[in-house]
């Protein structure tokens, strides 16, 4: 029930993956993220979506796949991208968790992105794949993902 004199009302959104319980803002931030993770990780195993589609191997920067036209892929890549897609989801059923994802997970992509940034993207080095387009989202997730863990929701040990 919605309160205008209440601070808290209109706060916590009801959301399926919750049941019956109210979820907070990085709860939600935290599925929201898992749910893009889905279905990237889905659309990089679809023909038109993926274009060189019958290039795609299972890792390495031979994989010549390009999901959207713009960022490799690989099956490993893909596969990569639902397990980050069902941890968000998993770790979402509760703000603690939610914001280990959401840092953590950031923390993941920063890595991947100096990683990117560093090799050689024709070397074996290059397992994942990337390309340039894939370095720079991984920096803008590893921003938005930090930034949301950090700044959504009460901060731990701080009660509403």
């Amino acid at each position: 029930m919605t309160n205008s004199l209440n601070p808290q009302a209109g706060r916590s959104r009801r959301f399926p993956l919750f049941g019956d319980t109210a979820a907070s803002s990085i709860q939600v931030a935290a599925a929201v993220f898992g749910i893009v993770f889905l279905l990237v990780g889905i659309a990089g195993f679809i023909p038109g979506l993926t274009t060189n589609y019958d290039q795609l191997t299972f890792a390495g920067h031979h994989s010549m796949a390009l999901l959207l036209g713009l960022f490799m892929v690989s099956v490993l890549h893909n596969i990569v991208h639902l397990a980050f897609g069902i941890a968000g989801l998993a770790m979402a059923r509760t703000p603690g968790s939610a914001r280990i994802f959401l840092i953590g997970g950031g923390v993941i992509y920063l890595v991947l992105w100096l990683y990117g940034l560093v090799i050689d993207h024709d070397s074996a080095a290059n397992f994942v794949p990337v390309n340039t387009a894939d370095n720079w989202l991984h920096f803008g997730l590893a921003v938005a993902l930090i930034g949301l863990g950090l700044l959504t929701g009460p901060k731990p040990g701080v009660r509403p």
